[in-house]
């Protein structure tokens, strides 16, 4: 009998007239997946092949609008979701509209948005987690508690869903059982089959398993779905470019995120149109197709966009690949190419007029620690000859040891996101918030900007949430400190003279945080109103056998009722 090898995955939900979702599966043969739902919604696909594995992205039609339906999976007519003995609530499909719990069983408008980034996957049952709980684990299981309980409307994951570069003790047995890890990569990931661990090992625990199966999700790459500092420079890439091991490493880490992530991301429609998705589900074995796109991904970045529009209702999310779009050659670097910069800038102008909020998903943070920034901008400008070639190699040294590779480090790439933020929120049709998702840093933090010239009507804000699931050391929680102090202002200051760097159009101030742990941001919105609120993970009692728990520890208004 054909089984599930992982999944399901609710990815894209769509409840305006045409009633769609889309649901991933990886089965353990070649089979027909077939999606049904309670009152008649539904759909099939015929597995793919990739490097021996079978996948199946399911479009599911007739949805009704503003309902909650559970589902069930079968593969070749045989039903295998929900597990015969599923201690869960059933997974469903809940398209926008649907009533909770606060709106007295009313058709409520409220969007709820939870998002974070950089979570290792959970400590395998009754393993000590050194990191402490999962955030994500630790939200299934309150909702698996309590069924009635408000539960986020789509979960935007910001990158480093997968540590190619820090695997687990499990998985280096497993690549031990195939390969010496004396020789290079060592630990880390080599090929298709060991990105296939990493996510059995992310997506196979049963909580958030369970999650997933029920909640819509967003997801992005960051660099450790590859490499730490994946893409920092342009010397950087051609050293690893020399490394004998590298071509297989970037070649498998982009067809495994096409398959894992990408696909999901996409609409019923867009994939319809997409000519690889076609061709690779025409192919009795897709793996040399796929292979041939991500040849050509990897050695011309420009020819693929990773990023994407959702829309839900009047909020429009824009998902920004920071990483395999740069531009890194020196004296024009750029974290997005122009055709890149081009897309953003129009989905985000077009439609003002239908949109009460509009949110920028980039892994990366747009405004970092005032002094992290001006140090990425001294590092920057001196990599970039600005104080002659010792100081560019010195800049080159420190740029890759001390990870100053964010927007900041990019400073044309800065000035036209803050250009283009304030474009948006200045028109006669604003929205009534801006808000920037990011994750990356480990740590959680607001940030608010100030234009020196004409301040925007709509409320902008940078919303940093880091890890869901990952080690916070002493040494990042001092240094994040430090970095938004007067002191660190003052520091950075004095590297900006220094490497002769131009004064920012925006300054901006810390309005929350900085709060350190596995945590959850989540916004509630609900029409030009915007309600912002940061749970953190706290641990059991293992004596009395209390269950951890995620704890709101700040909530916020952006936008006013």
């Amino acid at each position: 009998m054909t089984g599930l090898r992982l999944g399901p995955l609710l990815r894209y939900v769509d409840g305006e007239s045409a009633g769609t979702a889309t649901i991933w599966v990886e089965t353990d043969r070649p089979c027909t997946a077939e999606v049904r739902c309670e009152g008649g919604a539904h759909g099939s696909s015929r597995t793919f092949l990739i490097a021996g594995h079978h996948y199946a992205l399911i479009p599911v039609t007739g949805l009704t609008p503003g309902t909650t339906v559970a589902y069930e999976v079968l593969l070749d007519e045989v039903r295998v979701w929900p597990p015969e003995d599923s201690p869960f609530p059933p997974s469903v499909i809940r398209t926008p509209g649907t009533a909770t719990p606060d709106s007295g069983g009313a058709g409520s408008p409220d969007l709820h948005v939870s998002f974070g980034s950089c979570r290792w996957a959970s400590a395998p049952v009754g393993e000590p987690d050194p990191v402490g709980p999962d955030a994500l684990h630790t939200l299934a299981a309150a909702l698996t508690a309590d069924p009635g309980a408000v539960r986020p409307d789509v979960l935007i994951l910001l990158g480093d869903q997968v540590y190619a570069d820090e695997t687990s003790k499990a998985t280096r047995r497993r690549l031990a059982g195939r390969r010496d890890l004396a020789e290079p990569p060592g630990a880390e990931v080599a090929d298709f089959e060991e990105y296939t661990y990493l996510y059995d090992e992310s997506w196979s625990d049963p909580q958030v398993r369970w999650l997933l199966s029920t909640v819509p999700s967003c997801m992005i790459f960051d660099d450790h779905d590859v490499i730490d500092d994946w893409n920092t420079s342009a010397s950087w890439l051609a050293e690893m470019r020399t490394r004998p091991w590298w071509r297989e490493r970037i070649l498998s880490g982009l067809m495994s995120y096409w398959v894992y992530q990408h696909l999901g991301n996409l609409s019923p429609a867009e994939l319809a149109a997409d000519k690889l998705y076609a061709a690779v589900r025409a192919e009795s074995d897709g793996t040399e197709r796929l292979r041939e796109f991500a040849v050509e991904a990897d050695a011309d970045p420009a020819c693929v966009r990773w990023s994407y529009r959702r829309d839900f209702g009047r909020t429009r999310l824009l998902m920004v690949d920071t990483r395999a779009a740069r531009v890194l050659a020196e004296g024009h670097r750029e974290i997005l190419d122009p055709d890149e910069a081009r897309w953003v800038r129009d989905q985000a102008l077009t439609d003002p007029g239908d949109r009460d909020h509009l949110l920028i998903g980039t892994s990366l943070p747009w405004l970092l620690p005032p002094l992290v920034h001006d140090a990425e901008s001294w590092n920057a400008a001196l990599a970039g000859g600005e104080r002659g070639p010792r100081w560019a190699r010195f800049g080159e040294k420190l740029r890759r040891a001390a990870d100053l590779e964010h927007w900041a480090a990019f400073p044309t790439s800065f000035e036209k996101l803050a250009s283009l933020l304030a474009e948006v929120g200045s028109g006669p049709d604003a929205p009534a918030t801006v808000c920037v998702l990011s994750g990356d840093v480990h740590h959680a933090y607001v940030a608010e900007p100030l234009w020196r010239t004409d301040q925007p009507r709509s409320r902008v804000v940078q919303l940093t949430c880091s890890p869901v699931h990952n080690s916070i050391p002493l040494s990042i929680r001092l240094g994040f400190r430090f970095g938004w102090s007067r002191a660190g202002r003052r520091l950075g200051r004095a590297f900006a003279r220094h490497g002769r760097v131009a004064a920012r159009s925006v300054t901006w101030g810390k309005t929350g945080g900085p709060w350190f742990g596995n945590q959850l941001m989540t916004l509630t919105l609900r029409g030009r109103s915007a309600r912002l609120s940061l749970a953190q993970v706290r641990e059991g009692d293992g004596e009395s056998g209390a269950a951890a728990r995620l704890v709101t520890v700040d909530e916020r208004e952006l936008a006013p009722e």
